[in-house]
């Protein structure tokens, strides 16, 4: 890996040398000048060649315009682009070269100017025409067979991409830009759907992107048959995925292969069991966690359960419940039951049943103690003093406290941190269903990487719609060549039992 020198710190330590230190210190400031630094994006092309990408996209996409660069090195330019982690967008090109050792990157003669909009957009555009995803997984097909990716757990989620500009909607053969149900709150946006599946360690092997009102039900199941269609794994293979993934219709569609799922808590069969009074015992594995297994059939399919308690969730979420919820469902039933008290039935009856239904709203309250009292009132309209013959009306009111629940708040508890894990591999132990499911979070953090600040593809501002699917196709290039190379460092440090410190200067393996 190369590294660049600051020029002015350089200059600073040259001061006070003696002359013929300070001409041979102006001959090396002078050298340096001419130097251009490639730090970490030498290692990057490295890994983008050593895996012999470049000779695919050329195959793929071969060069059809009077460009200097082939779309190999485009592509390559973009990745790096998307890797440097200093704020910019992909398509700011040439300028983010302009510091860079362009031929050292992309062999002799390529020059930044070779990296220009017009080379760019070529480069997208035939992405488009090939086809994206059709790309990506010809690219994935290919690394596997110079790089043994273990596949043993693929997970796959999707989440949703902002999209700004006006987008209108016109029938074309894109993906439509438009509204949709957004995971990152803002409603005010046109988007689109990226699905993704990684492997274990996070490395990407399938993405497909779809219009903005797209399903999580269909787009999960529809990634995972593409994959399974070109994927021939070695050895067993578990699809994981969360609740949105886990309808009838998808567990039919699975065939033979072996997932993992979060239950939805709204399915009947799932209330039941969240809240039965079962025993549950403590994972041997894992003592933060208790567990009770069974065995249904839903969607037609055989499929074993597994209750799990997080004990430091439920903690955490008691915490919630006790000092937030309850509090203000105290304050709002107490609100409520002032305007109770204050209400006229003409009978103890009436005013039993409206005591009765009002309870029933408030689940969290009970009464602590309640009375009717009977009070006398005059006809209405009528304000002047009461004469000793008029006749009074005879009217009920509620009257008496109300406390919290406490039966209900410590069932409430109880479904706190409870959820159910699923698979259709009948022999799979809960502690292994509990250890691939949380690896869901490894394309969550891919996810979290494609949106973050450093990485900035977290918007998108192409105005062509087609292009858009192209540029998201080498956002998850740039993940799969990041988590690579992540992934080959991390097998290597296990390998050599060797460390590295992180920011506070501790040794740690594990490089995040």
């Amino acid at each position: 890996m190369d590294f660049y020198v600051d020029l002015p710190k350089a200059g600073y330590l040259f001061r006070g040398l003696p002359m013929a230190e300070k001409n041979s210190s102006r001959r090396i400031e002078s050298s340096l000048k001419r130097t251009r630094f490639l730090g970490h994006l030498g290692l990057v092309a490295g890994v983008f060649r050593e895996l012999e990408v470049d000779t695919l996209i050329d195959e793929k996409l071969p060069k059809e315009r009077d460009h200097n660069v082939p779309h190999s090195v485009c592509i390559l330019a973009m990745v790096i682009n998307g890797l440097g982690f200093i704020g910019q967008r992909l398509y700011l090109f040439p300028n983010f070269f302009k510091n860079v050792s362009t031929e050292r990157l992309f062999g002799d003669g390529v020059t930044r100017e070779d990296l220009n909009q017009y080379a760019i957009g070529e480069t997208l555009d035939r992405i488009v025409k090939y086809g994206p995803t059709k790309l990506f997984t010809e690219i994935t097909l290919h690394i596997m067979n110079r790089l043994p990716i273990p596949v043993h757990c693929l997970h796959a989620d999707t989440t949703s991409v902002s999209a700004y500009g006006d987008y209108d909607d016109e029938e074309t053969e894109s993906i439509d830009i438009t509204f949709g149900i957004p995971k990152n709150g803002r409603w005010d946006l046109k988007q689109f759907v990226l699905s993704l599946i990684v492997n274990q360690h996070g490395i990407p092997l399938f993405m497909n992107t779809h219009s903005g009102n797209a399903s999580d039900k269909n787009t999960i199941l529809e990634a995972i048959k593409s994959l399974k269609s070109v994927l021939i794994p070695e050895s067993k293979v578990y699809y994981v995925a969360d609740s949105s993934f886990y309808t009838d219709n998808n567990l039919k569609n699975m065939g033979k292969a072996f997932w993992i799922s979060r239950v939805p808590a709204t399915i009947n069969e799932a209330k039941e069991l969240l809240t039965a009074n079962l025993n549950l015992k403590m994972l041997k594995s894992d003592e933060r966690y208790s567990f009770y297994q069974t065995f249904v059939e839903y969607g037609g399919v055989k499929q074993k359960w597994v209750l799990l308690l997080s004990h430091k969730m439920k903690e955490k979420r008691e915490g919630t419940l006790g000092k937030i919820r309850l509090e203000k469902e105290l304050e709002k039933a107490e609100k409520a039951f002032k305007k109770l008290k204050g209400e006229d039935f003409f009978c103890e009856e009436d005013a039993l049943k409206a005591a009765e239904k009002w309870i029933q709203e408030f689940p969290s309250i009970v009464f602590e103690k309640v009375d009717l009292k009977a009070i006398k009132k005059r006809e209405e309209g009528k304000r002047s003093r009461i004469s000793k013959d008029e006749k009074l009306n005879t009217y009920y009111r509620i009257d008496g406290s109300i406390k919290v629940n406490n039966a209900f708040v410590l069932k409430e508890m109880e479904k706190m941190g409870l959820f159910i894990l699923a698979s259709n591999d009948i022999s799979i132990s809960p502690e292994e269903m509990l250890k691939y499911y949380k690896g869901q979070d490894n394309v969550e953090k891919g996810f979290r990487f494609l949106k973050s600040d450093t990485f900035s593809v977290s918007k998108v501002y192409l105005k062509n719609k087609a292009r858009i699917e192209a540029v998201t196709m080498i956002m998850i290039l740039c993940l799969m060549i990041y988590s690579i190379a992540e992934w080959k460092l991390r097998t290597k440090l296990e390998e050599q039992n060797e460390t590295v410190p992180d920011q506070k200067g501790n040794k740690q393996k594990d490089l995040q």
